[in-house]
């Protein structure tokens, strides 16, 4: 730890008196002067300034602009390079339960001798089920970074395993699933923007037929961003070389309009791209320009809104700073970026929001709306959540009778669910004290044979075919499929 003294302080006063910087500045190496010389107990100069004064600096121009200190900044170029730390499982997350879905091959989690089925009752001593779901979310993430110590219990066995992980770089593909939705039908979701997001969008269109696809899903819900050169890049596969991609303006950043490059040869088939209150930063450059240019449909719900250009910029010591230094607007010139409160944030009351809900036009001079985020031209609400669903949902009852299932049966990927499996599934509800009514089961079978199916899928075949299944309910996949569909 570097520890800054008095005398420092003393001579950078000295500095800012000839360089004549704003007195807040002096009084802010005052302020520490005197702390570091007189508080009762040894001022840490790290904790004070890179989560006290800098983050507080920050705090009142937008809620983007952030301070990273070495081990953050560390993070941030590592998730750009698109490793993470990890065991390489894919689990069920519910109150007080964490079951295992599927273990990759090759994987911290394989080599331990996880299964599809396995319910891991603790981590590192702490008791799954004493856990709300945050504190679970936040336990896994934190015992990806170091080895970690498993109480884990075999479906049909009432022996507690202990296993030891090690976490282990691996690839985190952006790319997350590719499927067929039907004849000349493709469908892609697309978690994040990295350096290797748009040719791993290309190898998957390729892989589901390339141009002899009628149409493609690209599903970018709950896609929070990343790199916006591979926004540009994935741009590129659907728009025409020199098609404007967005535009940048701020107050010391010279207006720039980014184009789609000459060497582009992109796609011509039909185009739908799926948003939600999560789509966000990069995801709605894709979106917006593939609107504006009156390439792609887009579905769903209205995107996040954030239009804000963040430059990083490398510190001394190992941080780093995102800064807010301009904004984004689409194609047709519409800001991205939705309006903040401009009680709290500076940049509220200068540039955040250049127009609002105003009415801009398409290439072929279709409206859509400004305002922040993007507006979709299809409106698709995710489905609502019924009593009984949330239940069952709650409960794990499907990844909990899929696991008895499967421990019994060999299932091939032409498995259906049949009447009788449903009758089954009603008794393993009844064991566990959930009774619907005959209207009420009625009225909930076409959602429980798919959710069956799905889970039974997962494990037996790994999530990428539970997926697979599970697109058959989604409302906005299949309204896509629709307008893509030959």
């Amino acid at each position: 730890m570097v520890r800054l003294t008095a005398a420092f302080f003393a001579a950078a006063l000295a500095l800012c008196a000839a360089d004549g910087l704003d007195s807040q500045i002096k009084s802010l190496i005052s302020a520490y002067a005197t702390l570091e010389t007189n508080a009762a107990d040894p001022v840490a100069s790290e904790q004070a300034f890179y989560q006290g004064a800098i983050p507080g600096l920050l705090h009142v121009l937008d809620p983007h602009s952030v301070f990273f200190d070495p081990g953050q900044f560390d993070q941030l170029k590592k998730m750009e390079a698109s490793t993470q730390k990890g065991f390489g499982s894919v689990v069920s997350l519910i109150p007080g339960r964490v079951i295992v879905l599927q273990t990759l091959p090759g994987t911290p989690s394989a080599r331990a001798g996880l299964s599809p089925g396995d319910e891991i009752l603790a981590v590192n001593g702490y008791v799954i089920a004493q856990l709300d779901l945050d504190q679970l979310a936040e336990l896994l993430s934190e015992s990806r970074q170091r080895p970690a110590r498993l109480a884990v219990r075999r479906a049909g066995s009432t022996h507690i395993l202990d296993l030891t992980l090690i976490p282990a770089e691996m690839e985190s593909p952006s790319v997350e699933r590719a499927f067929p939705l039907g004849a000349g039908v493709g469908y892609i979701r697309v978690s994040s923007f990295d350096e290797n997001t748009a040719q791993g969008i290309k190898d998957a269109i390729e892989k589901l037929g390339g141009d002899r696809l009628t149409g493609l899903v690209l599903d970018l819900r709950n896609n929070p961003g990343g790199l916006v050169a591979a926004a540009i890049q994935t741009t590129a596969l659907f728009l025409r070389p020199g098609q404007t991609v967005f535009t940048v303006r701020g107050r010391h950043v010279p207006e720039k309009v980014e184009t789609v490059p000459a060497s582009a040869k992109p796609y011509g088939f039909k185009l739908a791209v799926l948003v939600n209150g999560k789509t966000a930063s990069a995801s709605e450059i894709v979106t917006g320009a593939l609107q504006d240019h009156d390439r792609a449909t887009v579905l769903g719900e209205p995107s996040f809104g954030k239009g804000l250009v963040q430059t990083v910029y490398p510190l001394s010591q190992g941080t780093g700073l995102a800064l807010t230094t301009a904004l984004y607007y689409t194609p047709s010139g519409r800001s991205i970026q939705k309006p903040l409160d401009a009680a709290r944030f500076e940049l509220a009351a200068t540039t955040a929001h250049p127009n609002q809900a105003k009415e801009f036009q398409t290439d072929r001079g279709r409206v859509v709306t400004g305002g922040g985020g993007i507006q979709p031209d299809v409106a698709v609400e995710p489905p609502a959540m019924s009593r009984l669903r949330a239940v069952m949902e709650a409960s794990a009852s499907f990844t909990l009778f899929a696991t008895e299932y499967l421990r019994d049966h060999k299932v091939t990927e032409s498995f259906a669910v049949t009447p009788e499996l449903l009758d089954q599934f009603q008794v393993f509800l009844a064991a566990h004290n959930i009774q619907p009514g005959m209207e009420e089961w009625s009225r909930e079978s076409d959602f429980v044979a798919n959710r069956l199916k799905t889970e039974i899928f997962n494990q037996a075949f790994g999530v990428e075919k539970g997926d697979e299944v599970d697109a058959q309910r989604d409302p906005a996949i299949q309204r896509a499929r629709a307008v893509v569909g030959p």
